[in-house]
């Protein structure tokens, strides 16, 4: 949309994630503790320009945007074509 030329452009991510507790015991707990990314990007066009592609296309990005903000999670199941309940 913003008709701009990339040469290239490459992402690193990395996730810090953390486990604990016991499944046999029900105990488990995982999270992420933070998400790290880099871009490298090849371009002739304006660091501005770039910056501005960069701003927008993190902005309309939803898997950034669910994480940053709280997203609410809903769970179903179905056994056998029957409603499962989970006691919790």
């Amino acid at each position: 949309m913003l008709k701009l030329q990339v040469k290239s452009a490459k992402a690193r991510v990395r996730g810090r994630y953390f486990g604990s507790g016991s499944i046999k015991a029900e105990t488990i707990e995982t999270g992420c503790e933070g998400i790290e990314t880099e871009l490298f990007i090849e371009s002739d066009e304006e660091p501005e320009k770039i910056a501005k592609l960069v701003r927008v296309s993190e902005a309309g990005c939803f898997v950034i945007q669910s994480l940053r903000k709280p997203t609410e999670v809903e769970l179903a199941v179905r056994l056998n074509g029957e409603t499962l309940t989970l006691d919790r």
